[in-house]
């Protein structure tokens, strides 16, 4: 009697092996982070135009805070809410996630747009609704890494990653030549402009995507995300308010509120980390610390985000504040123009990224990150060698190659994070991830624009004062108006308004002869005023930008060669033993 040997069924593939789902999933995602981080910068040049349908003066003392909130609120939010939006996706599913982020993304945006308020009703209302919409744009940032590398192989997942995360980073760049082109339109136009998009990215994850990845039922941990959530937002809004005047000071670091949020921001963090040491079911994991990939990648991360972040506000005040208008550029147009001036650093995020995310996937994460975060702190080193009044030749070469080198660095940088984490920590770990990432924005500002109002201060109010009273403004007027703290200036520049005809007034200016009165309002007073006080302050703070870099270049050299978790796992390694085993005793 004859047998027939039974073959053994090969396994059904899933969707996630699938090449064309790869990419489905690749481009939606990408999608998703392109719109979030768009949004995070859009603002910045249509802010003018906002604060003009709002009917709004945001120069004036009493609405400062509406203008930082503005700018910081969507930052403060996803840094604050990424690790426990990553930590649900690994519980219930990263894609039930994700799709929930891109559909509360796109009802928000729709509000942003239909306010009837003006004033600061209307103001308020544009806040909270950018901090709602900043929700969803949490749920996309902390579920996006994590589905992408469910369904990429470790010897893929450098390019996708590289591919998502630069455009979550020239997103943040195409956003300020975005907001420059529609809020002259139309302010609402800003906000109208995701809608379309946003919409149709929602309907193609519902349809397309679906939950591959592996889950780990639990708990939600209630006391892990109260401590972390409060203390974040306690020291990243006692930053917001630091840079803010407080009395008779310059800024409010004395301010005891702002000690107080820091102090305790600080602490409720350090207790975050002891509750979860202590909790049966964390929302993130201490131990994973303990992965030398993911912590030297989370460090570096943290310090190039410090270098990169504050860099875009100083940048942007540098050319509408000076160089544009010494160039002939009218105040009102230099948003849209300084958007576009800072292409070249887009350019160079795009060229270099998918680039060095492909290589990595080769040669592993630590050549590429440490190169680029050498080459950024030379492009900070070219930038600080500039004179103010620069040939755009030579700036925008630096701004290339500061595109270059970040670009080098990101997309390596996140493939090590993520391949570095085991496959039920992906959401949390990226949520982690993004977290230093935004959080390093914040800090940044902070830390930027109080070195630049430093180096303002010790100069500008002298010079400003000096050289109203030589052109027919009485002393009385003159000193009060140089006694303003430094950071209305930079508001002033940051917003593309006219700086001498907001602080004087448009009253003071007609009582002055009209020779006077057009050379103090025209484009060369203020850009000559604050160009040496502004170069004080940018040797301060491009210094520091290159000790970041340099540190940051450092720990990620210190990541070790490349490291993949699954093929250091315990099943991998035991399954490679028995395979070594079964070789010797067959060579025998």
């Amino acid at each position: 009697m004859t047998t027939t040997a039974t073959l053994p069924t090969p396994p059904t593939p899933t969707r996630a092996d699938s090449p064309r789902y790869r990419w489905v999933v690749l481009s939606n995602t990408t999608l998703g982070v392109l719109v979030a981080t768009i949004n995070s910068s859009i603002l910045l040049i249509a802010l003018p135009d906002i604060f003009r349908g709002l009917r709004v003066n945001p120069l004036d003392p009493g609405n400062t805070s509406f203008l930082l909130w503005l700018i910081m609120g969507y930052l403060i939010v996803t840094a604050v809410l990424v690790v426990s939006f990553g930590r649900l996706g690994d519980m219930y599913g990263r894609v039930r996630m994700y799709n929930a982020g891109f559909a509360i993304f796109t009802i928000f945006s729709i509000a942003l747009s239909v306010t009837w308020m003006t004033g600061s009703s209307g103001a308020i209302w544009l806040i909270v609704m950018r901090v709602l919409q900043g929700v969803g744009g949490a749920l996309l940032m902390a579920n996006s890494s994590a589905i992408i590398t469910d369904v990429f192989p470790s010897n893929q997942r450098g390019l996708a990653l590289g591919l998502n995360m630069v455009a979550g980073i020239a997103g943040s760049f195409l956003g300020l030549v975005i907001g420059g082109v529609l809020a002259p339109i139309h302010w609402r136009l800003v906000f109208l402009v995701s809608v379309p998009i946003s919409l149709f990215g929602t309907v193609w994850a519902y349809v397309k995507l679906h939950d591959d990845g592996v889950r780990r039922p639990g708990r939600i941990d209630w006391w892990g995300n109260l401590t972390f959530g409060i203390g974040l937002v306690a020291l990243l809004t006692g930053i917001n308010y630091g840079i803010q005047p407080y009395g008779d000071r310059i800024m409010g670091w004395t301010n005891p509120w702002v000690l107080t949020a820091l102090i305790g921001g600080v602490a409720l963090l350090a207790l975050f980390c002891w509750v979860e040491t202590k909790v049966a079911h964390p929302m993130f994991h201490i131990d994973l610390f303990k992965i030398r990939a993911f912590t030297a990648g989370n460090i570096a991360s943290l310090l190039s985000g410090l270098g990169r972040g504050g860099l875009m506000f100083v940048l942007i005040i540098w050319l509408q504040g000076i160089w544009l208008p010494r160039h002939g550029y009218s105040f009102e147009s230099t948003p849209l123009w300084a958007g576009i001036f800072m292409l070249p650093m887009t350019a160079g995020f795009l060229i270099a990224g998918p680039v060095s995310g492909w290589l990595s996937d080769r040669y592993g994460a630590r050549p590429f990150a440490t190169g680029g975060m050498i080459i950024a702190a030379l492009s900070f080193v070219w930038l600080l060698k500039l004179p103010v009044d620069f040939s755009y030749l030579t700036f925008g070469g630096a701004l290339l190659l500061n595109g270059l080198g970040m670009g080098l660095f990101a997309s390596p940088n996140r493939a090590g994070i993520m391949n570095a984490l085991p496959a039920i920590r992906r959401g949390v770990g990226a949520g982690m991830s993004t977290t230093f990432q935004n959080t390093a924005m914040v800090l940044s500002i902070g830390i930027f624009f109080s070195l630049m109002i430093i180096g303002l201060a010790g100069s500008l109010p002298g010079s400003l004062a000096a050289g109203l009273t030589a052109h027919g403004v009485p002393a009385h007027q003159a000193q009060a108006i140089a006694a303003l703290p430094p950071v209305a200036v930079l508001f002033a520049s940051l917003l593309g308004y006219n700086p001498i005809e907001s602080l004087l007034g448009a009253d003071t200016l007609h009582r002055l002869p009209a020779q006077d009165a057009a050379y103090l309002s025209g484009h060369s007073f203020f850009p000559s005023l604050i160009s040496g006080p502004f170069h004080d302050g940018l040797a301060v703070a491009f210094g520091f930008a290159i000790l970041a870099c340099l540190v940051a270049a450092a720990a990620s050299w210190m990541r070790g060669k490349q490291y993949v978790h699954e093929e250091h796992s315990e099943e991998a390694l035991a399954a490679r033993s028995r395979a070594d085993a079964e070789i010797e005793t067959s060579a025998s």
